[in-house]
């Protein structure tokens, strides 16, 4: 596929009141500080008929005088701490297309083509990018880079809606939240629990670790997109939450990361002495005393690690990997939020510690990360013609780091997008849909020994 580029530009904000708002920059809360130093990519697909690309550009432009952050830039302020200078530098805006018919297939399977569909990161200050690229057949994708330090997923979603209103004469309602108070810390400060090595580490910890880094070649990691359906997720649902004691079962996305974790550790071939985790996004809105609003603009995510020994993972049942999971986020609650923040803002701080955040690691075995956009009103973004009828991540070829989006599919259910090791592809394929795999396996043997 040639993508071809027919303009880039910098687009930036329109303001359309006066006086316009004079403040230089907002600071990084501890949260941003801690989190991944990286542009997120995302990829939106729309049939015909779409939006003129002058509507779309318009749309952003009253946008980002409401969320200056994006057309800022990164940087220290006098003191040298790190801030977000709202110096309406503007975004880059390209406007690409391809001399064929939108070839659908390229959605279906993750694969470097699709680096091709939004702007590249190197070297690039700005904090926000969009391409649009538009086929002969009148198909429009929309691909957007941004900045992580800016934004956590649901604050880039309320961003993207709002961008969508706009573009369709809309006021944008509701505004950003911004009150950086929420990371102030408690006098006296009160840590009950540990973050370094969680969120934070030593300097001299972050050097053996790069060191202690093996290299891998990229083409030996396939990026495999697999669809559950909704008849699938009930079922494992119900097993996963079968012995968990309670009135509400496990959430889907715990039930269903349960199944992979074990799946993809099968598929790993891991010793049974080895440790795995997982590490979890949580979002703490809903989790702070008081709670945070859903439009606080910005990061406020910590993480969580559920963790076992791969023996117990692969002959335990379900169940227990679900209530692993469950466990693990349940203790990232207002009293660990209270904590961390108390924790960044002095010890942190005093030590000279750093984020343990690493976006370039290309391998997390025997551990998995994932993230969940389940929750992100991913269909929402309609410039004017209708919303997307595909939504996908980029092309991220890092071995374990999982995710989970809305399928676009008429029934519904989760696709998650699962980097894997070529090696290891044959045994995941095949355990993939096996439910509760290890007892059926149990069962099978049970059953020929009552023969003998």
């Amino acid at each position: 596929m040639n993508v071809m580029v027919e303009k880039s530009s910098m687009i930036k904000p329109l303001y359309e009141t006066a006086p316009h708002p004079t403040t230089s920059h907002i600071p990084l809360s501890v949260f941003d500080k801690v989190t991944f130093h990286a542009h997120i990519a995302i990829i939106y697909a729309y049939h015909p008929p779409t939006p003129p690309n002058c509507a779309i550009e318009l749309g952003l432009q009253k946008t980002l005088a409401i969320y200056r952050e994006m057309a800022g830039r990164l940087g220290k302020d006098e003191s040298g701490n790190f801030v977000i200078f709202l110096n309406d530098k503007g975004v880059k805006f390209i406007e690409a297309k391809v001399e064929n018919a939108l070839d659908h297939s390229i959605l279906l399977k993750p694969s470097p083509i699709l680096l091709s569909l939004h702007p590249n990161f190197e070297d690039v200050d700005g904090l926000f990018q969009v391409q649009i690229t538009r086929f002969t057949c009148g198909s429009m994708i929309v691909g957007l880079g941004i900045h992580h330090k800016v934004v956590d997923g649901r604050s880039a979603s309320n961003f993207l809606v709002a961008w969508s209103r706009a573009t369709r004469g809309l006021r944008i309602n509701p505004l950003p939240f911004r009150d950086r108070t929420i990371g102030t810390p408690r006098n006296p400060p009160f840590i009950e629990f540990e973050h370094e090595g969680v969120e934070f580490m030593s300097k001299r910890v972050k050097e053996e670790y790069s060191h202690d880094e093996t290299p891998q070649i990229e083409k030996d990691i396939v990026v495999k997109k697999i669809h559950f359906t909704q008849e699938f997720l009930t079922k494992i649902k119900a097993i996963a939450s079968s012995k968990n004691g309670l009135d509400k079962p496990y959430s889907t996305f715990q039930s269903l990361l349960a199944h992979l974790w074990r799946v993809t550790t099968r598929a790993r071939n891991l010793h049974d002495s080895e440790t795995t985790f997982i590490k979890i996004a949580v979002d703490g809105r809903m989790r702070l005393t008081p709670q945070a609003p859903n439009e606080y603009f910005g990061n406020l995510v910590l993480w969580a690690f559920p963790t076992t020994k791969v023996k117990d993972l692969l002959h335990e049942s379900l169940p227990y990997a679900a209530k692993l999971i469950r466990d693990a986020i349940e203790k990232v609650n207002n009293d660990y939020f209270k904590s961390f923040i108390d924790f960044a803002n002095h010890e942190a701080i005093e030590r000279d510690l750093i984020p343990t955040a690493n976006s370039n690691k290309p391998i997390f075995c025997p551990n998995l990360e994932v993230d969940s956009w389940l929750s992100f009103p991913s269909h929402d973004l309609d410039f004017g013609t209708g919303g997307p009828f595909s939504f996908m991540p980029s092309y991220y070829p890092v071995e374990g780091m999982i995710l989970f989006v809305p399928s676009s599919n008429e029934e519904g259910g989760i696709d998650a997008f699962i980097p894997l090791f070529k090696e290891n592809l044959p045994t995941f394929k095949k355990f993939c849909y096996a439910i509760d795999f290890m007892q059926a396996k149990k069962l099978h043997s049970s059953i020929i020994h009552s023969l003998m």
